[in-house]
């Protein structure tokens, strides 16, 4: 089978020029022993810092699954499964409670992995403090409002809702394998002076539909959107981001983001960090975006975020960043295996990172899938055992 749905999954879990940018994102990377005094200050070139707090948001230890333990019946399909699916990290967290926990391929839990795209899901995330905090008014504001070097091109009616919803109408190549694509000449082609690197591109592609009208998987267009939202509101998506959740909420480790060569972050890709602060931002996106009470995002945003915004395929298909699938949860994806599956009804975060020698496969992304609800299974039949 060629195809999950309708559509390639190549054009719809992409990530922007990973091989023009680096030959490691999806290795793991041991993180620094030093906490920068400077949100959002730079570790190395290419990278800023994403800063954590004093305060560590804890994941506390939970009963083992049974059958994934030793001696339980379905311990053998997760060694098979972890090693044909080149699961380096997998992780398991039910009621903030580490189930299941396991790493390989050189993997830890002090290493920071690339995201790849689940940045995506992260940058949607960041649009929605920025309405809360009134940096943006609304989803539906013209892009032109906060990047004016935008005016005069396609995105003249282009609004981030549109961005958000990758349903802008421009043109885009997603084919990682075309060198004359957008994906690659996105860091290679010339960038207008005093111009950041999105805009400077972005700006020069046609319309092929009008706005709204067709959903296109665009790493471009995120790209774009993390950089409205650091015009929106004067700091890097690093410095925010720190502010917003890693701070606050309490991740484990500083977080590093890469960067184009304008110094913006890649708000499409690129943000690495170790496999449970994958975890925490599952779990503060399950418990609704809220810290110490408060939300960080409109009080409905992911009700709408993680709800279709643009049908697909029967019964699911991409909202604000966000893979909705069918009615047991939603995603956040990258590609070569990258994954936050967050299932609301049973309390459920699972976490991957992968290094799939494919960039896309549909076998794996089914292997993985099958494996998913396999663990709801499996914490279904201890809901039924409870006295």
């Amino acid at each position: 089978m060629r195809t999950l749905f309708s559509i390639p999954i190549r054009t719809i879990t992409g990530f922007a020029f990973l091989l023009l940018l680096c030959t490691s994102c999806v290795s793991q990377r041991k993180s620094g022993s030093d906490t920068a005094s400077k949100k959002g200050s730079t570790t190395k070139e290419g990278e800023h810092l994403v800063p954590k707090g004093s305060n560590l948001h804890e994941l506390a230890t939970g009963s083992a699954i049974a059958a994934f333990s030793i001696g339980g019946e379905k311990k053998q399909a997760l060694e098979s499964f972890l090693t044909e699916q080149k699961v380096a990290g997998f992780l398991v967290l039910q009621d903030n409670k580490i189930r299941l926990e396991r790493y390989s391929m050189g993997h830890s839990d002090t290493a920071l992995w690339s995201s790849l795209s689940i940045a995506k899901s992260v940058t949607s995330t960041l649009v929605g403090a920025a309405i809360r905090d009134g940096y943006i008014k609304s989803v539906d504001d013209y892009a032109t409002q906060y990047l004016p070097g935008l005016k005069g091109s396609a995105y003249d009616k282009v609004t981030v809702r549109h961005l958000i919803t990758m349903t802008t109408g421009i043109r885009w190549s997603e084919n990682y394998t075309d060198p004359d694509g957008d994906i690659a000449k996105f860091s290679t082609d010339p960038i207008d002076p005093g111009i950041p690197s999105a805009v400077s591109y972005m700006r020069r592609l046609p319309s092929v539909a009008e706005p709204g009208k067709k959903f296109a998987y665009s790493t471009g267009e995120t790209h774009l959107l993390g950089t409205l939202v650091s015009a929106a509101t004067g700091q890097t998506l690093a410095q925010y981001l720190s502010s917003k959740i890693w701070e606050p909420y309490g991740m484990q480790q500083d977080a590093t983001w890469r960067l184009d060569s304008t110094g913006q972050e890649l708000a499409g890709c690129c943000l690495q960090m170790p496999l449970r602060d994958f975890g925490r931002f599952g779990q503060f996106v399950f418990e609704g975006g809220r810290i110490n009470g408060e939300s960080i995002v409109p009080e409905d945003w992911f009700k709408t975020a993680t709800s279709v915004q643009v049908p697909i395929w029967p019964g699911g298909g991409y909202g604000y960043g966000w893979w909705i699938f069918d009615a047991g949860g939603f995603d956040a994806l990258g590609i070569y295996g990258q994954r936050i599956h967050i299932d609301p009804s049973r309390n459920l975060v699972v976490v991957l990172n992968s290094a799939w020698p494919e960039a896309d496969d549909n076998t794996r992304q089914f292997a993985v899938s099958n494996f998913i609800k396999t663990i709801k299974r499996e914490l279904d039949k201890e809901k039924k055992n409870v006295p």
